[in-house]
């Protein structure tokens, strides 16, 4: 079956609050939403995390990503970029690279920050670079998504994102939140036009 495979990592809990959202909108559109996750990265050398974890999200394996019509990619802000587990996930790809298997498959991307102005944009766009070394075809929020022109906290039209504030208090705004249901459901359904082409 076709799904749209949302990957992201969450430390706190606001990026995955945001999964959900968007996975709310991927199923809108029209298809199955696949939340995975990925393991913390340690300094420890020795194997730190239990091969499942104990609650939440399964771990994403490369199947999971090799599979999907479509990819939703979120990470909390780390100093305007990525953070390190999904960025060591996806520095494991290059067999996928190498194959071309994510060619031409859509991609949308998620982000959560403490302060309003802490690297939202440019986590996004940094997170947009691997994906176009995989020839992913990026998609983003249009205007035409009246929240965007409005929200207080989190929206841009690079992908959605979240102010979840300092110690993560604020939960997702109905702003944010319609932001990501439309980015989801966006995504679902341009996968399932390239699939039927």
């Amino acid at each position: 079956m076709s799904y749209v495979l949302i990957l992201f990592y969450s430390n706190s809990g606001s990026t995955e609050a945001m999964a959900k959202q968007i996975a709310r909108g991927v199923e809108k559109g029209g298809m199955e939403a696949r939340l995975r996750t990925v393991p913390k990265v340690s300094t420890v050398c020795e194997a730190t995390d239990e091969a499942v974890p104990s609650s939440g999200a399964p771990y994403a394996t490369m199947d999971d990503l090799e599979n999907c019509s479509g990819l939703a990619l979120g990470s909390p802000a780390r100093f305007g970029n990525m953070a390190a587990p999904l960025k060591y996930f996806l520095d494991g790809t290059s067999a996928l690279w190498t194959a071309g298997a994510l060619r031409d498959k859509p991609a949308a991307l998620f982000t959560s920050s403490t302060s309003l102005h802490g690297g939202q944009e440019t986590t996004l766009l940094t997170m947009m670079l691997p994906l176009l070394h995989h020839g992913m075809a990026l998609i983003g929020i249009p205007y035409t998504e009246t929240e965007l022109m409005h929200t207080k906290g989190g929206g841009t039209p690079y992908g959605a994102s979240h102010h979840a504030g300092f110690e993560n208090i604020s939960e997702l705004s109905d702003d944010e939140s319609a932001l990501c249901r439309a980015l989801g459901e966006r995504l679902a359904k341009i996968a399932c036009r390239l699939e039927t082409e």
